[in-house]
Parts: C-alpha cells; sequence; structure tokens
C-alpha cells in the first residue's frame, strides 16, 4: 500500500521500516495471514472443531492479532502522524482496534466483529483497492440515480395505493393497503422477485387493466434505472483503470547532478553513433 509522502525526512531506521512493510513479499505474509485467519474465524462457529482444536484455533487467532497489531506498529513507527493521511491506514487501525476490545459481558457480541479483520483484504490487495475506489467516485452519480428512484417510488406508492389499497381483499390491503406497504411491493416487483404470478396477476383478478401500470413501472425501474447504477460503476473503473496508467510523479526517481551529467554525455554519444550510422547508409 503507498503511504502518503511526509513532510519530514524519514531517518534510517524509519526508512529501513519503511522499505520493510511496502515489500511485496511482506504484504504477501500479511494477505496470507488474513485468508487464515478468516479460515479459523469460520471454524470456530462448529461446535464440534471447536470442542477438539478450540484452544489451537484461539491461540492462532491472537497470534495473527498480535502480529496485525506489530505491522500498524511499525508502520506507525516509520511514518510517525503521516500514518494517518492515508484512509486505507485509518480503516486498518479501526478493524484491529475493535478486535481488541474486550468481548466479555455486555462487550460479547463484538465477538463476531472479529471477522471484519477479513476486510483488511481490501487495503492490502491493490486490485481490491481499485475496485473500492471506483465505487466511491460513482457515488455522487449513484447518489442521483437513487433520488430519481426514490421519486418514482413514492409517486408509483401514493399512485398504487389509491388505485388498489381501497379493494377489501387480505392480500390487496397487505400489499397496498398503505404507502409503505404499496412501496415494499412495488421494490418485490422491481427485483422481479414472483412478480407476475405472485402479486400482479391475482391483481388483475381484481383490477384487469392494472397491467397497464405495472408493465411500464417494470420497463423504467428494472430495465432502465437500475441499468444506470451499472453503466456508472463500469465508466468509474474505466476511469480508475486510466488513472492507474498515468506514472505517480511521486514515484520518479530523482536523479542527482552528476547521474544528470552522465545521462546527457551518454545521450551525446548514443546521437553521434546515430549520425555516424545514418551516412554510413547514405554512402551505401
Amino acid at each position: 500500500m503507498v503511504q502518503p509522502k511526509s513532510k519530514y525526512i524519514l531517518s534510517g531506521n524509519q526508512k529501513s521500516i519503511s522499505e520493510l512493510v511496502e515489500h511485496p513479499k511482506f504484504t504477501n505474509f500479511i494477505t496470507a495471514l488474513i485468508l487464515i485467519n478468516a479460515v479459523t474465524l469460520g471454524l470456530e462457529t462448529d461446535a464440534d472443531i471447536m470442542s477438539k482444536f478450540g484452544f489451537w484455533l484461539v491461540l492462532i487467532d491472537k497470534t495473527i492479532l498480535v502480529l496485525f497489531t506489530i505491522e500498524l506498529a511499525l508502520k506507525f513507527y516509520a511514518y510517525r502522524f503521516s500514518f494517518f493521511r492515508s484512509g486505507w491506514n485509518i480503516f486498518d487501525f479501526i478493524i484491529v482496534s475493535i478486535a481488541w476490545i474486550p468481548t466479555t459481558g455486555a462487550l460479547s457480541v463484538l465477538r463476531a466483529l472479529r471477522i471484519l479483520r477479513v476486510l483488511r483484504l481490501l487495503s492490502v490487495v491493490p486490485q481490491m483497492r481499485r475496485v473500492i475506489a471506483a465505487l466511491g467516485h460513482s457515488i455522487p452519480g449513484m447518489a442521483s440515480v437513487i433520488g430519481v428512484l426514490c421519486i418514482i417510488f413514492y409517486v408509483s406508492a401514493v399512485l398504487t395505493t389509491k388505485l388498489f389499497g381501497d379493494h377489501p381483499d387480505p392480500n390487496m390491503q397487505e400489499w397496498f393497503g398503505s404507502v409503505g406497504a404499496s412501496a415494499y411491493t412495488l421494490f418485490q416487483i422491481m427485483t422481479l422477485e414472483s412478480w407476475s404470478m405472485g402479486i400482479v396477476r391475482p391483481v388483475m383478478q381484481h383490477y384487469p387493466n392494472s397491467w397497464i401500470f405495472f408493465v411500464p413501472f417494470i420497463i423504467v425501474t428494472s430495465f432502465a434505472v437500475l441499468n444506470l447504477f451499472i453503466g456508472i460503476i463500469v465508466d468509474a473503473m474505466q476511469m480508475a483503470q486510466k488513472d492507474t496508467r498515468h506514472i505517480d510523479k511521486s514515484e520518479i526517481k530523482d536523479f542527482t547532478h552528476e547521474e544528470l551529467v552522465s545521462l546527457h554525455k551518454r545521450f551525446d554519444e548514443l546521437h553521434t553513433e546515430l549520425i555516424r550510422v545514418k551516412k554510413r547508409i547514405d554512402k551505401e
């Protein structure tokens, strides 16, 4: 994970620790620990396995938690308060901190939150970080689509409550007896879960022309508005992919004066050699 650049120059020890925590082998080691921890936390849900190997599973869990804590401590030592300039570092810090909260008494429910450590894969694996970043970039566009969808749902819920909610049939009352019930029913219809045989056809037995409302509603919500979500996310992913192709200026090597002089001299030599080769080709 790329750390934020600090305005302070790293000391020798800080630089060594920084190189260690950013090394691919160290990152792979942390990734392996996360995957192992995910397996052990899943095995702890089985009573038979816990009765046989509970001691070892708990020991592995505690050991991995200590290693995660050491990792964060090394990063904090290397980057000092610049550590908190990275949102991913803050995310890791919160996840590991939750794991250290006592899980006894009233706080025993927090024990289940240990599985959140698996979410650290999102911060460790670069490809997953790009997906999350793309989702973050797509939020403004998705918010607009959600706003449009909410307006459509509210108008449709009020309309269906007025049209179908007054019928004495118990199913009609359950589905369209109030604006909230109508909104939930319309949401089920939008997801195409038993929308025809489960809801629309029974409604048509009382209101034969009700299909005039339901068919356009499905077309607008399921096939149009919801597909906008896919389009926005795909566009954000493409933008994120383009961003990764640009060279990060902060990663460009800073050449010393001697290196620049040497490169310039080498360029002159290559240029002279190219001119010589061109003359030879022209003569031939």
